[in-house]
């Protein structure tokens, strides 16, 4: 039996849910039995270890897991020198500073001499410093929001998406410090065996992270503006056409960037392109 790479991912949470859809999308199947710590894929030489986030730098970097998807805020903050081999791009969320209501926030330095509470000493002591302020830390691994109303701290950092929670405790954010997004981490010393798995699975995942920035773009047009379309769309390469029955028209088939899909669309009516057909690109490569 050959070799099989090992994975560490957070065992439940957000995280976790998004990067299992990646690896499903990759083609790899798996149990998905949230009781299991450790299993196996099926079809591919993967193996999963489902830990805690804080601890997945920590697993990658003894050895115990070759590589390790993590959010970005965990690995800044454990300050382990491994190698980021991707940014994943999905679980984005902000650390941010927050305040009682009450509070006159103006800047950071309105923070010099406070009292901050966080799960994120490092993060947070980096950004204070390169604005020259001088503050101390209450390490909290949990409920970080109530500290300043139990007279432990005067401000927090914390993660934030909504802002909902920070509402409810009488919090306000003030200043967001850092954005965080999923990573994949990699120890430096795996074999060239499993490196070679690594290279299998990145492939894969390349291909689906791509296709999510694109659309599928089909549409019929008079055949007299195939240059000023094929300008306008672009393509990987260069768009697909093909002749129909009324020798004047064409069918072009193409991949339009998601971020300019709606100018691409207005243009390609104003061509008197007819029958635009959209649809999601599930794998991409070029």
């Amino acid at each position: 039996m050959g070799k099989k790479l090992r994975i560490a991912i957070q065992s439940k949470g957000r995280l976790s849910e998004k990067s299992l859809d990646i690896i499903e999308k990759c083609g790899i199947d798996f149990a998905n039995d949230p009781r299991v710590l450790k299993e196996e894929a099926y079809n591919f030489p993967l193996e999963f270890l489902f830990v805690r986030d804080d601890d997945i730098p920590g697993y990658v970097d003894s050895g115990i897991a070759d590589i390790g998807i993590v959010g970005r805020n965990e690995f800044d903050e454990k300050q382990i020198p491994l190698k980021v081999i991707r940014d994943l791009g999905f679980a984005k969320c902000r650390l941010s500073v927050a305040v009682p209501n009450s509070f006159n926030y103006t800047s950071l330095k309105d923070l010099e001499g406070l009292r901050i509470a966080t799960s994120y000493p490092n993060i947070l002591d980096k950004v204070l410093k390169e604005n020259g302020v001088k503050a101390s830390y209450v390490n909290v691994s949990g409920s970080v929001e109530v500290t300043p109303f139990i007279g432990v701290a005067d401000a927090i950092c914390d993660l934030v998406s909504t802002g909902t929670t920070l509402k409810m405790n009488g919090l306000k954010e003030v200043e967001p410090i850092y954005n965080s997004s999923a990573i994949m981490i990699m120890n430096s010393e795996i074999d060239s065996e499993r490196k070679a798995i690594l290279d299998r699975l990145l492939l894969r995942i390349d291909s689906v992270i791509k296709a999510k920035d694109y659309k599928y773009v089909m549409f019929n047009l008079p055949e007299e503006h195939i240059r000023a379309a094929a300008q306008i769309v672009g393509g990987m390469k260069s768009p697909t056409v093909t002749k129909l029955f009324d020798s004047d028209w064409v069918s072009v088939q193409t991949v339009v960037a998601e971020d300019i899909f709606w100018s691409v669309f207005e243009q390609l009516k104003d061509l008197g392109a007819e029958g635009i057909l959209v649809t999601s690109i599930e794998k991409m490569t070029e």
